[in-house]
């Protein structure tokens, strides 16, 4: 490549790459469009199911992947990564909101939002390296099972809790529709489906409203109460009107601030190990700023809890979409911010059909995933020093909650690597 041949607009890295973000809008915007799309169909089930799941409004769902395609993308350094409602808060989440009442809850989003910009600053981003990682998975796997035992009864047309006391109140409509989408989700990839062009959740979605459309008889059509529920109104300012706003006389409460702690830790965390997943399946090789990153999380977050939605992270399934779905630069992540608020504002009442069972279905699946029998086996084989803090953090979260888990599995892992080192040295 010559220097004549070079275009001065354009930036190359080292091995004489065109970095796609210094491309004109002309060439890129195609794929961004694309990929956008694609990650806006994928992450509207989620950004749903997620709130059902944390016992929040599901509009709050999709408020907050509005603002991770919106906000964050914007202010992050990223290229590849996409932002919303995870799967990781999920448990701190749904804790919080039964302790505190959802407009009680928002400032603790606002907060450690302000907390998150703060470690950007002190360029605190690099310490989840520290983290052992026996901790992290047990962390990872603690959700995935809260997740699986707070759903399986929303599966049957059930609250969330106390399954079985209420075995007696299944839905015969809802409990076929939570049958038929767990089936499909788990034997999608083992089946011609898997060449369809559409992501399996939105499949599911889509084809359970088909399927409860046809359903007659009490014992089969669903109510209300087993159907996504989100507001509808005949304008824009007659929507915002709806959105829940938060109850700022929260800020004077020591709960709301041991929340948002809470929330921090753990959205820092994920969004940290999520961006480091995601650079390494980035095929052009880019690398983005943790500390920016925080500092985006932060925005986002405070943004989201004003305007009534849920904390986010960076989030491992729709970034990888997006990649492999050949974005280009960080628009495909806007695209799908704006493909999100067109779902909300033009096609409400379509949203509104989708089964709460189909939800937990999905959740169902992602939780199993996190906490799944394969993992547990592999921690096993990495011997007693990564094993034992990993089951460990597992019981202490599922027993208490994600903070005080996160704490017992660090000193139970620092004591175990000290103990390790120092039987080394005594056989050396």
């Amino acid at each position: 490549m010559t220097t004549e041949s070079v275009d001065q607009n354009i930036n190359y890295d080292a091995s004489g790459t065109v970095d796609p973000s210094s491309k004109p809008l002309k060439e890129t915007l195609p794929k961004d469009l694309l990929s956008g799309v694609v990650v806006a169909l994928v992450a509207l089930p989620l950004c749903l199911g997620i709130a059902q799941a944390s016992g929040a409004p599901l509009i709050s769902g999709l408020i907050a992947g509005i603002v991770g395609g919106l906000v964050i993308s914007w202010v992050s350094g990223s290229h590849t990564s996409v932002s919303g409602p995870a799967a990781a808060l999920i448990a701190v989440v749904y804790a919080q909101i039964t302790q505190l009442g959802f407009e009680a809850f928002l400032p603790a989003v606002i907060l450690a939002g302000v907390f998150q910009i703060i470690l950007g600053t002190l360029k605190a981003g690099d310490l989840v390296r520290y983290f052992p990682n026996s901790v992290i998975k047990g962390l990872l796997a603690a959700i995935g099972l809260i997740i699986i035992i707070k759903q399986v009864p929303v599966l049957f047309g059930l609250k969330p809790d106390g399954f079985f006391d209420n075995l007696s109140q299944m839905h015969s409509g809802a409990s076929l529709i939570g049958l038929i989408s767990l089936a499909v989700l788990w034997g999608w990839g083992f089946t011609p489906l898997k060449r369809i062009p559409l992501p399996p959740a939105l499949f599911v979605a889509i084809g359970t409203v088909g399927i409860s459309s046809l359903m007659s008889g009490d014992a089969w059509i669903l109510q209300k109460n087993h159907l996504v529920n989100i507001p509808m109104a005949e304008t824009f300012s007659g929507l915002v009107a709806k959105l829940p706003s938060p109850d700022y006389s929260g800020f004077s409460n020591i709960n709301i601030w041991l929340a948002a702690l809470t929330i921090c830790i753990v959205a820092s965390i994920s969004t940290l190990l999520n961006l480091e997943a995601t650079d390494d399946l980035d095929h052009k090789n880019r690398k983005s700023p943790p500390n920016r990153e925080l500092m985006a999380q932060g925005v986002g977050n405070m943004v989201s809890g004003f305007c009534g939605g849920l904390p986010l992270t960076s989030v491992i399934i729709r970034s990888s979409v997006n990649i492999s779905s050949g974005c280009e630069t960080r628009n495909s992540s806007v695209i799908h911010g704006i493909f999100l608020l067109m779902a909300v504002v033009i096609f409400p009442m379509a949203i509104n059909q989708i089964p709460l069972a189909c939800l937990a279905a999905i959740l169902t699946v992602t939780g199993f995933k996190l906490a799944s029998p394969k993992l547990f086996l592999t921690m096993w084989r990495n011997g007693m020093v990564s094993f034992v803090p990993f089951v460990v953090t597992v019981s202490a979260i599922v027993a208490t909650d994600l903070l005080k888990g996160i704490i017992v599995g660090l000193i139970v892992a620092y004591v175990m690597i000290k103990q390790a080192a120092k039987t080394e040295q005594t056989e050396a």
